[in-house]
């Protein structure tokens, strides 16, 4: 039994690209039984966040598995071709490595950030859940949360702001100008939404507004930061009041298109509208930038301020490469 992954993230893909692969959060562990229809892979796990989707297999030979895995990438991809160049992959112990380099967010767009600790749990569980992991998949990952835990616990690769969250509130500082005052609006109430919604407030935000298609979630929320909740089909009745929209749903289509900005631009006296989009697949329709107004940001546009981070936190980085070298070396896994 051999170990193997192939996956794309946004330091080889676009995320006009990522979005035609990712998988919903609820769906993660059907996908990963449906690799068990490929020949050779006897367990397997699925991770999709905004920034990768990756594929995890135990199988009997790591490279014919990887070889037809590539196949199955382009029948996830709503018939749009992912040429190879696109996709990465890892074979045995460096299938380790890599998972242990996400669980630490080493390989994370926000250097450090902690939101996808979180992701791959859920993933496991799910696949977990489903039967669909055995010795070598269980072994893989419960080692690499151990080795991500020891990473954030023995370096400081978590100071600043680490999250997508705080670092697109940083982006709209920077470009919105001074957010006290700012009324915001919040689609979906998940846990980007949350961290989102923390900075926002430390930076003086006045208002916060949650829509969520879950109406008991967006309430819970709204009441932690003193906002006010939303129906998902309501939330462009505070449209004409709103200064940034920070969306982040599963929604496999957009939710804010040209047509509903367009309906409210002169009432708003054409006044700046900042839109930050940390959903893949996208939930605003990236059109939304032509007006003038309007400026739009996306996930990957978020890779410039996390660039910033990393140069800052370099010295971190290669204790944590030493952390994760010596419990690799340490470990006896399965199919390595």
């Amino acid at each position: 039994m051999e170990l193997a992954c192939i996956g794309l993230n946004y330091h080889t893909a676009p995320v006009e690209l990522r979005e035609k692969v990712a998988v919903s959060k609820t769906d993660l562990g059907a996908r990963s039984r449906q690799l068990l229809d490929v020949p050779g892979i006897k367990e397997s796990l699925v991770l999709s966040t905004c920034n990768r989707t990756e594929y995890y297999m135990a199988a009997d030979h790591a490279q014919r598995a990887i070889e037809e895995m590539y196949g199955v990438f382009s029948e996830s991809s709503e018939g749009v071709l992912i040429p190879e160049q696109h996709l990465y992959t890892q074979s045995k112990i460096d299938t380790v490595r890599h998972l242990c380099r996400v669980c630490a967010g080493l390989d994370s767009m926000v250097l450090g950030e902690t939101e996808i600790f979180g992701q791959v749990k859920e993933a496991y569980r799910q696949a977990q859940d489903l039967g669909v992991t055995s010795k070598g998949l269980n072994k893989l990952f419960q080692k690499a949360f151990s080795v991500g835990k020891k990473v954030r616990t023995m370096t400081k690769i978590q100071e600043g702001n680490i999250s997508t969250g705080s670092v697109a509130v940083d982006l709209a500082q920077r470009i919105f100008g001074n957010l006290r005052d700012s009324q915001v609006l919040l689609l979906g109430a998940g846990e980007i939404s949350r961290v989102t919604a923390q900075s926002l407030q430390s930076r003086g935000a006045k208002s916060i507004h949650v829509a969520n298609r879950s109406f008991e979630k967006a309430v819970e929320m709204a009441k932690e930061f003193n906002g006010l909740a939303l129906h998902f089909d309501a939330w462009e009745d505070v449209l004409l009041q709103t200064d940034v929209i920070i969306s982040s749903t599963g929604a496999p289509h957009f939710v804010v298109t040209p047509e509903q900005i367009e309906r409210v631009r002169k009432k708003r006296k054409y006044r700046p509208l900042f839109l930050i989009d940390l959903a893949v697949p996208r939930d605003i329709d990236p059109t939304c930038r032509d007006f003038d107004e309007v400026y739009l940001f996306d996930i990957d546009s978020l890779e410039a301020q996390a660039a910033d981070n990393r140069a800052s936190r370099q010295r971190e980085i290669e204790k944590c490469e030493e952390i994760i070298e010596e419990e690799i070396a340490k470990a006896r896994l399965v199919g390595v």
